[in-house]
């Protein structure tokens, strides 16, 4: 039994991941905390959730359900949440940017994401949906673990974009100059890199991400309004376990929040927030410790 909780704490894992870094990268150049980057997590689902009706069935991609439409409609999704966060940013946050008040930037994400979530209310209605309603089914990978194959596919995209992201950071200019601007963004723009080009890519990228996370987790659970106000904390978490500001320690935090959420379960659910919380205060205070050596 814990070796499939175990399993499932991985895939839910796997979408806080794909959260998280968005949210790091905001905090990391932009440095405040943006509270409606889950409203991006629910639009892609969304998106997703269209194009996926406009496609069919599509044909079935190997063992999985969804077939070839799941991933055209995953690519559209990503690219129109990405504008999204790119339209936000232009509307309201880059004009708050030059006040230089942090507060109001946080205030200011409280808002977008009550807003967000009605506009997705307005259009598709308060009702969880469903990209498909067959039932998958699950196979026994290891003694005491079933996954079915969305829940594999889940897994197999994150691990694919984690080192297709690493790549683009590590051996890419934009990469580099993205990192540059995270470690100094004054002596980032002195060095002539053009940071307001950096900011708009932080966008893309965190926004594509999340795009794709709350696609996948439409895919394992079910699309809603709610599923980025839910996620929300979950991925703060995750960011905040595996040291804020790390886009590795991003995707180490959301496999570790992910285990919380899914071992405290066994238990009862409602304590997955409290264990979520004492762990964040254990890592705060070790983190402090450090900085007091």
């Amino acid at each position: 039994m814990i070796a499939q909780y175990l399993a499932n704490g991985i895939v839910l894992g796997a979408t806080l991941a794909l959260g998280a870094i968005g949210l790091t990268l905001t905090y990391n150049i932009l440095r405040f905390a943006n509270f409606a980057h889950g409203e991006f997590l629910t639009f892609g689902a969304y998106f997703a959730l269209v194009f996926v009706g406009l496609f069919g069935g599509g044909a079935a991609l190997g063992p999985f359900t969804f077939g070839w439409s799941f991933l055209g409609a995953l690519a559209l999704a990503l690219v129109l949440t990405a504008l999204l966060a790119l339209l936000l940013d232009r509307l309201l946050y880059a004009p708050l940017r030059k006040s230089d008040v942090v507060v109001a930037l946080v205030i200011a994400s409280f808002g977008a994401s009550l807003m967000l979530r009605n506009v997705i209310v307005f259009f598709w209605g308060s009702q969880p949906e469903y990209y498909t309603r067959s039932i998958a089914i699950s196979h026994e990978m290891l003694p005491g673990v079933r996954l079915n194959a969305n829940e594999l596919f889940v897994v197999v995209v994150t691990a694919v974009l984690m080192l297709a992201l690493h790549l683009f950071l590590t051996r890419t200019r934009l990469g580099q100059q993205m990192r540059a601007v995270s470690d100094n963004p004054a002596l980032a723009q002195v060095t002539g890199i053009d940071v307001r080009r950096i900011v708009r890519w932080v966008w893309i990228i965190g926004g594509g991400l999340a795009a794709i996370g709350g696609a996948l987790f439409g895919l394992t659970v079910q699309v809603s309004p709610e599923m980025g106000f839910t996620l929300i904390l979950p991925m703060f978490a995750a960011a905040i376990l595996g040291g804020i500001g790390s886009v590795y320690g991003a995707v180490l935090g959301g496999l570790i929040a992910g285990q919380i959420i899914s071992l405290t379960s066994m238990i009862d659910p409602a304590y997955s927030y409290v264990m979520l919380f004492v762990a964040i205060r254990h890592r705060w205070i070790d983190e402090l410790r450090r900085r007091a050596a």
